[in-house]
Formats: C-alpha cells, sequence, structure tokens
C-alpha cells in the first residue's frame, strides 16, 4: 500500500485498544477518525496566513527591517527564505498526525514516554500562553485606536503602562476570544475564513493611500532607510541569517504542534499544498505589504525622523481618517483574534488537558489557558516589552527549538515512522514507550542539554551575534544528542511493525 494511502486510510476507532488507561485518554486525545476531518488546503492555509498577518506578525517583521541594519530588499528576502523553511519543518511535524490522528500531546509520547510527555506538552502550553497573552495585547491596540478615534481621546492616565481606554481594550478582546472559544471550532474556522482576506484588502488600501502621498520617494525609501553604513561584510551576512533565525523562531509554536492542526487534514497532499501556500508565499506577500507601508508612514508622516512605527494599527492612525481608522482596527483585531485562538488557544488547551485527562476537559483547559494568558497580557508594556520583541521571540523558541529536534528525530529516524497506536495510551510496563515509569529520561537529559545552549544564545552577551541561530542550535542539538543516547540504549523487546492507523 501507498504512503499516501496508508495516510488516508480510515483510523479503526479502537486502534487505541480496549481499555486505555484513564490518565493517558480522553476524547480530545483520542486519534481522530477519517469520518471526523474536515479540513482540505484552504483551511491549513488559513491557519498560516492568519498567524502571518497577525498585529504581532507585522510588528516583528517591521522590528526586523529596522533593527537588522541591511537593505530592506535583503530583510524581505531573509523573511522569505525562513519561510519556505517552516515549510519544510511543518511538513515533517504534520506528516505523523495526518498518518495517526493523534495530536501533538499524544505524538510526544513516542519520543518522551507516556508520563514523559507530559513534560514537552507543558513547556509547549506555557509558552503558548505568553504568545496568547501578547497577542490579546496586540490585537487591544486596535480596539483602543477604534475608541479613541470615535471619542476623540488619548486615553488618560496609565497603569502598568496602559490608560483606561488600553484596559476596556484589553478586556473586550479577552471576552471575545472566551465566547468564540465557548461557541467551538467550527465558528472559529467561519472567523478565520472571513479575518483572513480581510485583512489584505485593508493593507493594499493602506499601502495605496501612502504611496499616493509618497510618490517617487518611496521606492528609494525602501531600500535605503534601513540600512547602516556600520553593517558590512560578515556582520551584514549574520544579520541576514539573523533575520532568517528569528522569523523561524515566531513560528516555532505552531511548528512544534502543527499536529494539533494537520489531523483535522484529510490528506497529507492537501496539508502540504496549505502549508505552502499559507507560508512562503502568503508571508512573501505580507511581508512586501509590511515593507512598503513601514517605509512609505516613515517617509510620509514622520518625514525621516525618529524612528518608524512598527504598529501597523498606529500606522493607520497617523492617516487622520476616522473611518478608515475604525475599519483597519475592526479587521486587524478580527485577524490576530483569529489566530491567537488557533495557535495559542487551542494548542495550550490540549497540553494542559493532557496533564491529567479525567480532571482537565479541553475546554477546562481553555479556561486556564484564558486566564493565565491575561495576566502575561496585562503585564506586556510594563515588562515584557521592555525586553524588545525580536529577543522575546528569540527566546520562546529557543526553549521549544529542543523539542521540535527530539519529536522529529523520533519519529523519524528512531522509530522509522512506524507507532504503535495503542502503546501510546497504555501504562504496561511492556509497552514500547513506557521506558522508566513512563518517561524516557534520554529525552529530558538532551532537551535540558540543549536548552541550555539555545537559550544561553540569546542571553549571554558575547553569543549575541547566535541570537538570531538560537532556535537551530537547539534542535540541531536536541536531535543529535536524542538519537545518539537512544542507540547507545538497551535494545527493545522486538515488536512487530504495525501499518498506520491499524492497532
Amino acid at each position: 500500500m501507498s504512503t499516501e494511502a496508508r495516510a488516508t486510510a480510515p483510523h479503526d476507532p479502537l486502534a487505541v485498544g480496549p481499555d486505555p488507561h484513564p490518565d493517558l485518554h480522553n476524547d480530545d486525545l483520542a486519534p481522530l477518525p477519517q469520518s471526523r476531518r474536515r479540513w482540505g488546503w484552504f483551511e491549513i492555509f488559513n491557519v498560516w496566513t492568519n498567524d502571518v498577518q497577525s498585529l504581532a506578525g507585522y510588528t516583528l517583521a517591521a522590528s526586523l527591517f529596522i533593527t537588522a541594519g541591511i537593505n530592506g530588499w535583503w530583510v524581505f528576502a531573509a523573511i522569505v527564505l525562513a519561510g519556505l523553511f517552516v515549510n519544510y519543518l511543518v511538513n515533517l511535524t504534520g506528516e505523523p498526525s495526518v498518518r495517526y490522528g493523534i495530536p501533538y500531546a499524544v505524538m510526544a509520547r513516542s519520543g518522551m514516554g507516556v508520563r514523559g510527555a507530559m513534560f514537552p506538552a507543558l513547556v509547549r502550553g506555557i509558552v503558548a500562553i505568553f504568545w496568547y497573552g501578547a497577542q490579546t495585547y496586540f490585537a487591544s491596540t486596535a480596539v483602543a485606536l477604534a475608541l479613541n478615534a470615535v471619542l476623540g481621546t488619548s486615553g488618560g492616565p496609565e497603569v502598568l503602562g496602559m490608560t483606561g481606554i488600553d484596559w476596556i481594550s484589553y478586556l473586550i478582546v479577552a471576552a471575545i476570544q472566551i465566547v468564540l472559544f465557548v461557541r467551538g471550532i467550527s465558528w472559529i474556522e467561519k472567523f478565520l475564513n472571513i479575518a483572513g482576506p480581510a485583512v489584505y484588502v485593508v493593507m493594499v488600501l493602506l499601502l495605496v493611500a501612502i504611496w499616493v502621498q509618497a510618490g517617487d520617494d518611496l521606492l528609494p525609501a525602501v531600500g535605503n532607510i534601513f540600512s547602516n553604513d556600520e553593517v558590512q561584510g560578515w556582520r551584514a551576512v549574520t544579520a541576514f541569517l539573523g533575520v532568517v533565525g528569528t522569523t523561524v523562531a515566531y513560528f516555532s509554536a505552531v511548528v512544534i504542534n502543527f499536529g494539533d492542526f494537520s489531523r483535522f487534514s484529510r490528506t497529507q497532499g492537501g496539508m502540504k499544498i496549505g502549508n505552502f501556500t499559507g507560508l512562503p508565499v502568503s508571508l512573501a506577500f505580507f511581508t512586501f505589504l509590511s515593507l512598503f507601508i513601514t517605509a512609505g508612514a516613515y517617509v510620509v508622516y514622520q518625514g525621516g525622523e525618529g524612528e518608524p512605527q512598527t504598529n501597523p494599527a498606529a500606522i493607520v492612525g497617523q492617516v487622520d481618517n476616522t473611518v478608515l481608522t475604525v475599519v483597519a482596527a475592526l479587521t486587524f483585531l478580527v485577524a490576530t483574534i483569529g489566530i491567537n485562538l488557533v495557535a495559542n488557544f487551542i494548542p495550550p488547551a490540549y497540553d494542559l488537558s493532557n496533564l491529567s485527562p479525567q480532571r482537565i476537559s479541553f475546554r477546562r483547559g481553555g479556561y486556564l489557558t484564558a486566564a493565565f494568558g491575561f495576566v502575561i497580557g496585562a503585564l506586556w508594556v510594563a515588562v515584557i516589552d521592555q525586553i524588545g520583541l525580536p529577543k522575546f521571540v528569540d527566546t520562546l523558541g529557543a526553549v521549544l527549538a529542543p523539542l521540535y529536534g527530539i519529536l522529529v528525530a523520533d519519529y523519524y529516524l528512531v522509530q522509522r515512522r512506524n507507532l504503535h497506536v495503542r502503546d501510546l495510551y497504555s501504562m504496561e510496563p511492556a509497552g514500547r514507550y513506557h521506558y522508566v515509569r513512563g518517561w524516557n529520561l534520554r529525552a529530558i537529559w538532551a532537551f535540558l542539554v540543549a536548552a541550555v545552549f539555545s537559550v544561553a544564545a540569546v542571553w549571554v552577551p558575547w553569543l549575541v551575534e547566535l541570537s538570531g541561530f538560537a532556535w537551530a542550535i537547539g534542535a540541531i542539538i536536541g536531535a543529535v544528542l536524542y538519537v545518539a543516547l537512544m542507540r547507545s540504549a538497551p535494545s527493545s523487546p522486538p515488536r512487530t511493525q504495525v501499518p498506520a492507523g491499524q492497532p
């Protein structure tokens, strides 16, 4: 049977066995049968498109244009190259979940152990909660922009760096996200289908408005205003590669748990088409718009003075058109909420549920995510924003990178693409993924050693030039160490290889 045929074959609903361990199984963690898979390439495309075009995504791209110190076109090329690389990475993590219908939290049991998988799930969940809080804050800036435009206010006195209008906006966004989550995944899917195209319409209109005012000054500005004469030679090369690394790190949270989405895909081919159109293609278009809008707004509204604006909501506010400001703000709000729910709300809900399936349902995991994320977002301006978005992104990516390396190395090099589904839900000592009391200590050691190196690349001053490579460093060290440790381990009891989708 061909790989594609195996990937799309219906799953036996009893593939987890007649009596799965209650601490490892609930309806949300069970393999998803083919009959419940509704996603084609367009739904996968929408996941990535909304991730790309969020307010945080634009802010990161604009920040990289400003801080890299190289020609804007080279930064553009670096971001597109990163999109191609991420496309390759998610095809790797997406395949096993299309093939077996399992979420990331269950997939991680293969390498980490049926109990040990709680560790990577918790790490991934914590990172997602940080991102959830950050994106909630960014979405609230769009609401604040609209309210200030309509009310003609400046927001008033500040608490923790946010005005009264800012706090009201933040509460509104937090409430909207909870309501959408309660309505279910089908509502979120419809939400994304509307948000994606709408953002591009607004950004194209904004670019046209800026270009008309900038005229012939825009094209030269795109390449030159971000350049730094001191960044030449090898420094320019490392700056280029650093942009690639930071962009990859931005997607790292979704890259590692992409199985949470790909398990809804009907075929491997549909998943790959959605990945390609939603990542390198959509990212190239969005980055092109971001480059021209950021440069044009700097020329037209700031006269080339001061720091360029990195938040598109703030750029819209400079246009001095209340109707456009409100429409654009609402559009950016919809897009950011959409991806926040998909990329940063649903995954930690699964991950927290995996910690105790019988006590924490998927919905309860979502409520916990919302509560912790609310605190993170509330402290964004006063605490986290002082670090800077690129460093924040690199740090979270550095933490997750070793887990990605271990996950991929385990599936493709150690398990050789064959999983025993029953053993993923079993605490039997003879089970393939039981290891030592359910923990694969070799995988834990590989993660810890790799994480020390990748996080150090971000925070140790004399390693500062490696900060953009933190994700790659962590993933490579994690994968190499894991494979070396597993191959040095005593041989496991022989087992019959089980075809995909079979018990």
